[in-house]
């Protein structure tokens, strides 16, 4: 068996096209060097959807949305997002680190 990788389409439609021709399942795999399941999953996703494209999705789903990667966007360039001041950073850090000497820089 060859390593991992992608079918792309066009091998995808050489490998339905055996198949179609009355070809075995074994013989396409064994022909083709990919494991018969693969090749079993591609005519079962013919048969049943009419389709017989990669599967996509499954990944991690995204933690930021769209209005905060705009934010985000926006205060690295330096413009656009509205800068904090010292006493909205001691607002919003908790109660035990709001201390003076915490918050200003060492000079």
């Amino acid at each position: 068996m060859s390593s991992r990788h992608h079918i792309d389409d066009f091998m995808r439609d050489r490998i339905i096209g055996k198949i179609e021709e009355g070809r075995k399942i074994t013989d396409v795999a064994r022909e083709f060097d990919i494991a018969h399941s693969v090749v079993s999953r591609q005519w079962k996703s013919l048969k049943t959807t009419g389709m017989c494209s990669r599967r996509h999705g499954g990944g991690r789903v995204r933690s930021t949305t769209p209005a905060e990667d705009r934010y985000i966007v926006l205060s690295a360039k330096g413009t656009g997002a509205p800068q904090l001041s010292r006493w909205q950073i001691s607002f919003l850090l908790p109660q035990e680190s709001r201390s003076p000497e915490k918050l200003l820089p060492d000079i």
